[in-house]
C-alpha cells in the first residue's frame, strides 16, 4: 500500500488545518485501519487518531474535542480535521495503513505502511 499525504502547513494558534491521505495499491477490504501519527523533534512518535474499515475511530486524549478523523472506503482516503490548533501540535504528521496480507503460514498477517510525512507548524 502506498500512501500520499497532503494538507500540512503553517497556521496561527486557534486556526485549523485539514490533512488528507490517499491509499493506493490495496482494496478497501484489505486495509483495516487508517490513521495518523505525529512526531515532534526530540519526542516519540505518538498516535493521533485512527479509524477502522467499519468506522470505529480512536482519538488521542491530547487532541480529543479538537481533531476529528473520517474515512471514505470507496476512495481509500482518510482525513484528519484539526481545529483549535495549539503550538504543541507542531509536528510532522504521518499517515499509516494497516493492511491484511495473508500468507500460507499466517492468514491473518498484518502489514503497516507509512506515508512520507507532512509538516504542521502552529505559531503562537
Amino acid at each position: 500500500v502506498q500512501l500520499a499525504e497532503s494538507g500540512g502547513g503553517t497556521v496561527q494558534a486557534g486556526g485549523s488545518l485539514r490533512l488528507s491521505c490517499i491509499a493506493s495499491g490495496g482494496s478497501a477490504f484489505s486495509i483495516d485501519v487508517l490513521g495518523w501519527y505525529r512526531e515532534a523533534p526530540g519526542k516519540q512518535r505518538e498516535l493521533v487518531a485512527s479509524v477502522t474499515s467499519t468506522g470505529r475511530s480512536n482519538v488521542a486524549d491530547s487532541v480529543k474535542g479538537r481533531f476529528t478523523i473520517s474515512r471514505d472506503n470507496r476512495k481509500n482516503t482518510v482525513v484528519l480535521q484539526m481545529n483549535s490548533l495549539e503550538p504543541e501540535d507542531t509536528s510532522v504528521y504521518y499517515c499509516f495503513a494497516d493492511s491484511l496480507v495473508p500468507t500460507m503460514e499466517n492468514p491473518y498477517q498484518m502489514l503497516r505502511s507509512w506515508g512520507q510525512g507532512t509538516q504542521v507548524t502552529v505559531s503562537s
